[in-house]
């Protein structure tokens, strides 16, 4: 039993490494190269040991203490991630309504970074892998973009067939990358042994002090070597605390710290390696093979960083704030697997804008930055509310788990807000057009469900009275999906209208999304009987559970309902929003809600409804 627990425990390590550092592990093929390439730090061993030592520390405090130690805690049903830890934060403060609403707010922003910082992230990666070939020679500079290109067409055609076959290869992969940058590392750290000195914080705090302006300046650089520490947060679902801890601690901050500390040593001895530092501590001959190496790596943190954002999409549909979209299950076995084609190509598309765009790793990371600084800020201020109000913890004690990391964040984003005019406009934009799309779904759907109350009618009423003198009834099961428990579905009212029958059996049923990750199968059916064979059902499933209402209603049998799955038929409403003048929204906001309402993906295919038992009954509302 013990063997086997070690053995799974060491096969959830190895995918953490595969999909959780993919993204901080090939940080180290540009961090260091805009730190120095800047022009604002002189090359002198003080500097070298200071800038080693500010990397050291900045991954202890932001990713080992901050998240690795104290985020992890912040779990919600075993669920991690920007999404669920809103959840957790809004929770947890549901009786102060107008703390709740800044906090979705802020969250729901963060959530629209993960998006900018989403198409930075593999743009930068990929590139600064292929730019090795410039070091192996300069023939090759043409293609470095070209090639990107096509790499990155690559990774995003295959999605639609899954990962599951080639994710295997995830792991071992990026443990012989972070094996690879190891041993670049101590190559250079032996010919220079006294570099591992830079761990001393006080080489840190002596070019703070000497030089405050240039630390402020330089932070916009230095925040590259944690690109990805929040993937280690949303991930902690699908691979558990533990691994991700023993991956990092054993495997992952080793690596990058030796490497770091190894490029050190290298610009020491030469300092215009300082073109591209990483690469050129590699031997001649080993320089081909590190490109494709590098290349693989930023492929795999790629792919995690595109699964993440379908994941992450899918979370926000069921939350009320994007309408639903297309998805495609790429495996039988792991619902998690799933494939997004709006999404994807949406993605694939702004990915090539940036590269087309910025040209270079370098450019890019003129942009990267003030996304995922900011990101981290909310991180800070939902981890407050939730050890605040979650955990009951102590004013005191929440102010000093947190503040520490507030003050770290913010001098980071306030550094990287001098990245503005030089790109970091870029991802700010993709977030701004998200949150604009979010905020303008959920208020229109607010705006429609109160239109569809003050219209509703009764539904015990109605059917009260339609039983006064019933209509033809007929063999089989009509379910009827209605946004607001109690009241008619309009589908109802035009069934009777046109059809002029009943079935034998009728179902209304109302789907909720939870702001949990999970909703356990004894939580998940609440059933009603409303006479005459009638029933009220209610539906719950969290923001990670897959709907599937046919499989849901297979647990009221047995509760006085039985229902044959040969005989039944879905009643959906289909209906067509009319905007008007005068309305709760700006007019071209109603007229954008009304175009994402259009082209919002059915509602049988998001509950897995079978295609031949559906049937759509239009109406038009007004809003």
């Amino acid at each position: 039993m013990a063997a086997s627990k070690k053995s799974s425990l060491a096969v959830l390590t190895l995918g953490a490494i595969g999909v959780v550092y993919g993204d901080i592990g090939t940080s180290v093929l540009y961090a260091m190269k805009e730190v120095f390439g800047s022009g604002h730090v002189a090359f002198t061993p003080e500097n070298v040991y200071g800038i080693l030592s500010i990397f050291f520390w900045t991954l202890t405090v932001i990713v080992s203490i901050k998240y690795v130690l104290l985020v992890l805690r912040a779990d919600n049903n075993g669920e991690g991630g920007l999404v669920a830890m809103l959840a957790l934060a809004s929770q947890s403060v549901k009786d102060h309504p107008r703390t709740r609403r800044v906090l979705l707010s802020i969250g729901i922003f963060g959530t629209c970074l993960f998006y900018g910082d989403g198409v930075i992230t593999p743009a930068i990666s990929v590139l600064s892998a292929v730019e090795g070939l410039e070091v192996v020679s300069p023939a090759f500079t043409k293609a470095v973009i070209p090639l990107t290109l096509v790499i990155l067409f690559g990774l995003f055609a295959v999605q639609k067939r899954g990962t599951a076959g080639i994710g295997k290869f995830f792991g071992p992969i990026t443990l012989v990358w972070f094996a690879a940058i190891s041993v670049l590392g101590i190559s250079h750290i032996a010919t220079n042994p006294v570099i591992l000195w830079a761990i001393s914080p006080h080489h840190a705090l002596g070019f703070i002090f000497h030089n405050p302006g240039t630390t402020f300046i330089i932070l916009g650089a230095v925040v590259l070597c944690v690109t990805g520490a929040e993937a280690l947060y949303a991930d902690m679902g699908h691979f558990g605390k533990k691994p991700i801890r023993l991956a990092w601690f054993a495997i992952v901050m080793p690596a990058l710290t030796l490497n770091y500390f190894g490029q050190g040593a290298l610009l020491l001895k030469n300092p215009e390696a300082v073109k591209n530092p990483f690469y050129l501590m590699a031997p001649d001959w080993a320089l081909i093979p590190l490109v494709l190496l590098a290349t693989m790596a930023t492929v795999i943190a790629s792919q995690a960083l595109i699964s993440g954002a379908f994941s992450v999409t899918k979370q926000v549909i069921q939350l009320g704030y994007l309408p639903r979209l297309h998805i495609q299950h790429t495996s039988v076995r792991d619902t998690g697997q799933i494939y997004m084609p709006f999404v994807n190509w949406g993605l694939f598309a702004t990915i090539v804008l940036a590269v087309v765009m910025f040209k270079s790793s370098s450019n890019l990371a003129a942009a990267y930055g003030v996304a995922v600084t900011t990101d981290m800020l909310i991180t800070t201020v939902l981890t407050f509310f939730v050890l605040r109000f979650s955990w009951k913890y102590p004013l005191w004690l929440c102010l000093a788990a947190t503040s520490v990391f507030f003050v770290v964040d913010l001098a980071f984003w306030a550094s990287n807000l001098m990245k503005l005019p030089g790109g970091g406009w870029f991802p700010l934009v993709i977030a701004g057009a998200i949150f604009l799309l979010m905020v303008t779904w959920k208020e229109g759907r607010h705006l429609l469900n109160q239109k569809l109350r003050v219209d509703a009618i009764e539904l015990p009423a109605f059917l009260e009275a339609v039983f006064v003198s019933p209509p033809v009834r007929v063999e089989g099961t009509a379910v009827f999906l209605t946004a607001e428990p109690g009241t008619v579905p309009n589908a109802m009212l035009h069934n009777l209208k046109h059809n002029k029958v009943l079935h034998e059996h009728n179902l209304f049923v109302t789907v909720r999304n939870k702001e949990v990750p999970w909703v356990g199968l004894d939580k998940r059916v609440e059933i009603e009987s409303l006479g005459h064979d009638c029933w009220q059902v209610i539906l719950n499933f969290g923001f990670k559970n897959d709907p599937d209402l046919p499989a849901a209603l297979e647990q009221i049998r047995g509760r006085g309902c039985d229902i044959d799955v040969m005989t039944t038929s879905y009643f959906l409403s289909r209906d067509m929003v009319i905007p008007t003048i005068g309305g709760g929204m700006a007019p071209w906001r109603e007229k954008l809600f009304a175009q994402m309402h259009h082209n919002a993906s059915g509602a049988a295919d998001f509950l897995n409804l079978p295609n031949n038992a559906v049937v759509e009954l239009g109406s038009k509302i007004e809003i």
